[in-house]
Formats: structure tokens, C-alpha cells, sequence
């Protein structure tokens, strides 16, 4: 990895339209560079200039970033790091690092970490003292997130479910309570059979969207009730094309009462009523004067007592 380019891979330029630009100087770093997920036009300016510029592009598969570098005229000479070969290809990159070299990281499609291999990589960069600098840019389950129409405010991403039916069923069981919108990756032959196991451990009355093919040509994104889903896919034709499942948080539920009631005596036994009802005005999103009066009615029928703390607080 340390053999010094020469010829015509040593012009570090990249080409948009007819003009070819030259690429500046890279400072010697470890980059993570995002690259398009479907429309190879989404690629920043920044992602260009740092693939032309870098002395050594990791990639994961690299007969897919060619396609990519040989649209934008990027003569680099490329290296493959993949989770099959990392153990080996790691240390050669951190090696080159180390020697004063630059890297560029970039995956098949999206963001570099994101459910692909490379943060070992990086972990041990950081441990050595090399600089690690993030390229932003396109990434699937932003993507998909943004055009759902579900709450963006607070998400979790949690890659692909287990293959297994009862690992995967166990692990929608420990998503459930999480308080934010889920994101999922997922392959498309196991879609009808992913939505299923989410009707049965999150329930079929979640909102949730389907995104398909983003920025593709063939690009959908489908909405609506898990269970709406889930009848679709199961009588739909096998989807092509990768998938991102998006699926909201729970909705207040009937049994809720009783969990706002011991908050609020919580909250009570800190703080003054009014602040008390404010605070979980925030955490629950109810009102604050409605909280207010039903904390007034549990301090008059003596439940204030009742929150679990020792009486001499």
C-alpha cells in the first residue's frame, strides 16, 4: 500500500460535466466518505475532491466504487476492506496512516459504519492517534426517515433484524418500548415475513413506511398501518430492490393513567406541584394545567404518599 502512484493514476483531478477540476492537497487523516445510494448525482462536491485526492481508496467491493470513480474521471487506484478481510487489510491501512499517508473509506452505497464494516478501522485510528474526518452525505435510513412521515425528534436505527424467527421476534420484543421512531434494514425476499413478526410483537396499529429503491429510478415509498402493510406485502409479488422499513412509536395506550400518576407523585415529592406539572407536561405531552389538577387530586385523596420514598425524605 505504500508504493507511490505514478503515470496517469498519479493525476489527482476529478471531471464534472467536461471541465476536469483539480483536486487540492489531503492532509494525511483517515476519511469517511458517504457516497450515493442509488443516484450516483447525489454525491457532494467534498466527496469528490477527497476521493481524487486521497493516496489510497479502501473500498468494500471495489468493482462497485469503479463504477462510481469512472463516472467522475477519479484515476485512483483502489483497495478492497470488507468484513471478510478486514483483519488483514486493517493494519495495511493503519500502516499507511501512520506512514503519513491519507485514506479515503467509502462502502457500496451510503455512509461508511452505517451496517458496514469499518469501525474497528476506525477505533483503532482513534486509539493511534490519527485523525478521523467524516465526509456527510447520503444515507439510506435518513432518507427513508425524512419522506415516512413519522416523527423524526427521536429515531433509532437498528440495522437488520436476526434471520431466525424467535431471535428476531425477540429482539422487535426489546425495541418495543423504545420511544422513537424505528429504523430497520431488510431484504426484500423477507419483507412479508419481517412485517408479519412486527404485527405480532409491536402490534398491527403502529404507523410505518416502506421505502424501496430510494433515489432510484423505481423508488417508492409506501405508508400505513403495520398491519396494512403487512397484508400488502403478503399477497404482493416478492419487491426488488433494498428496503428500508421505518415504524413509529406506540401511541398512548389505556393503562397510561396510572404510569402518569406515579410521575407525577414522583416529580411532586422533588419539586413544587406546578413546576411538577410542567415537567411532565414535557416528558408525556399532556397539558400542563389537566396534570396540574389530577396531581391536586391525588395529593387530596392521601396518594402523595404512596410513591415508593422513605417518609423522612
Amino acid at each position: 500500500m505504500g508504493t507511490p502512484v505514478t503515470g496517469e493514476l498519479a493525476r489527482r483531478s476529478y471531471v464534472i460535466g467536461q471541465t476536469e477540476i483539480p483536486a487540492r492537497p489531503l492532509a494525511p487523516a483517515l476519511y469517511l466518505v458517504a457516497t450515493p445510494i442509488g443516484n450516483l448525482t447525489d454525491i457532494t462536491l467534498r466527496a469528490l475532491e477527497t476521493l481524487a485526492a486521497a493516496d489510497i481508496v479502501a473500498c468494500e467491493d471495489t468493482r462497485v466504487s469503479r463504477v462510481l470513480l469512472d463516472r467522475y474521471g477519479i484515476r485512483r487506484r483502489t483497495t478492497a476492506y470488507h468484513e471478510h478481510n478486514a483483519a488483514e487489510a486493517g493494519p495495511k491501512l493503519i500502516a499507511a496512516l501512520l506512514a503519513g499517508q491519507s485514506v479515503a473509506l467509502i462502502s457500496d452505497a451510503g455512509t461508511p459504519l452505517i451496517s458496514d464494516p469499518g469501525y474497528r478501522l476506525v477505533g483503532e485510528a482513534l486509539d493511534q492517534g490519527i485523525r478521523v474526518v467524516p465526509i456527510p452525505g447520503p444515507s439510506a435510513p435518513l432518507a427513508a426517515l425524512t419522506a415516512s412521515g413519522l416523527p423524526s425528534d427521536a429515531f433509532l436505527f437498528a440495522g437488520f433484524l436476526p434471520v431466525k424467527t424467535g431471535q428476531r421476534l425477540a429482539r422487535l420484543e426489546a425495541l418495543k418500548a423504545v420511544p422513537a421512531t424505528l429504523i430497520f434494514f431488510e431484504s426484500p425476499r423477507r419483507l412479508a415475513e419481517t412485517l408479519g413478526a412486527m404485527v405480532e410483537a409491536l402490534g398491527g396499529a403502529r404507523k410505518a413506511a416502506i421505502g424501496r429503491e430510494l433515489t432510484k429510478t423505481f423508488e417508492e415509498i409506501r405508508t400505513g398501518t403495520l398491519q396494512s402493510l403487512a397484508d400488502h406485502y403478503a399477497a404482493a409479488d416478492t419487491p426488488k430492490g433494498e428496503i428500508v422499513i421505518c415504524v413509529g412509536p406506540s401511541e398512548a395506550t389505556a393503562d397510561e393513567p396510572a404510569d402518569i400518576d406515579r410521575l407525577l407523585l414522583s416529580l411532586a415529592a422533588e419539586m413544587p406541584a406546578s413546576k411538577a406539572a410542567a415537567e411532565a407536561a414535557k416528558m408525556t405531552g399532556g397539558q400542563k394545567q389537566a396534570l396540574y389538577r389530577r396531581l391536586l387530586e391525588l395529593k387530596d385523596t392521601g396518594k402523595e404518599g404512596d410513591t415508593g420514598k422513605d417518609g423522612d425524605g
